[in-house]
């Protein structure tokens, strides 16, 4: 047994003794179209039959994804802003869906994306906004059920919103340091520990990925975390629909 399946064995087996099951969600951000490296990724997670909810960029996606994705029987597709265009200053951290523009242009587009979505993928598409680059103006949170949003999905610990909140939790890439996939012994430890915050509190432990930018390195990371998992009756890996209905609010 390597260290990183005694981390997360170590803790299951926890769960496990006391009867309790600790539930995981995939979201995997920027898919457009049919790729090499989408192709990867949903080799990796459909090998061990591990359900992903893909957000989608509105704009700049059309049939030949979701020719694609009728393949795929795990697979969801969540509204992944518009355009993933960036409209906050040089100074500022990226946003598309800030207060750089009028309230109604914002919302009108991320309608727009509800409607395209919906309409293309049907049967996998799912009431849920996941802003791109996981940033979101809180003033726009109240409006986002009138479009038909049913839950919201950034990085970090749930906060009380006007919508449920389903969050990724641990991202394997390395964003400020190699570009790659991070270490997966410190992934590990960030997974337990979310797992230890859940275990008396409820929720689920989100991972997030890109598929786009994905080495091996992430690679043989989702291949150990999904082995390690999937076989564990104390873990179960859920879809995007059972997702949104353990929300928090």
């Amino acid at each position: 047994m390597t260290a990183f399946d005694r981390l997360i064995g170590e803790e299951l087996d926890r769960w496990q003794e006391t009867g309790k099951t600790a539930r995981f969600w995939l979201r995997d951000d920027d898919a457009v179209e049919p790729t090499a490296a989408l192709d990867d990724f949903l080799e990796i997670a459909g090998a061990f039959s591990v359900p992903a909810t893909l957000a989608v960029i509105p704009v700049h996606t059309g049939d030949p994804l979701v020719q694609r994705l009728d393949r795929e029987r795990l697979v969801s597709v969540a509204v992944h802003g518009w355009s993933h265009r960036n409209y906050a200053g040089s100074d500022e951290k990226k946003q598309e869906l800030g207060r750089h523009r009028p309230l109604a242009d914002v919302l009108a587009e991320l309608g727009a994306g509800f409607e395209k979505l919906a309409g293309l993928h049907q049967g996998r598409f799912i009431p849920m906004l996941v802003p791109p680059w996981n940033r979101i103006d809180r003033t726009l949170l109240p409006d986002l059920p009138g479009l038909g949003f049913k839950a919201l999905s950034v990085y970090g610990p749930e906060k009380p919103a006007a919508l449920g909140m389903i969050n990724s939790h641990v991202d394997v890439m390395d964003w400020h340091g190699t570009r790659g996939g991070r270490d997966p012994l410190e992934l590990a430890s960030e997974i337990v520990a979310r797992l230890q915050h859940t275990f008396d509190r409820g929720g689920v432990t989100g991972v997030l990925t890109h598929h786009l930018v994905h080495d091996q390195a992430v690679r043989d990371f989702l291949t150990a975390l999904f082995k390690a998992t999937a076989s564990h009756p104390a873990a179960r890996w859920i879809s995007g629909a059972d997702a949104i209905q353990t929300s928090i609010t």
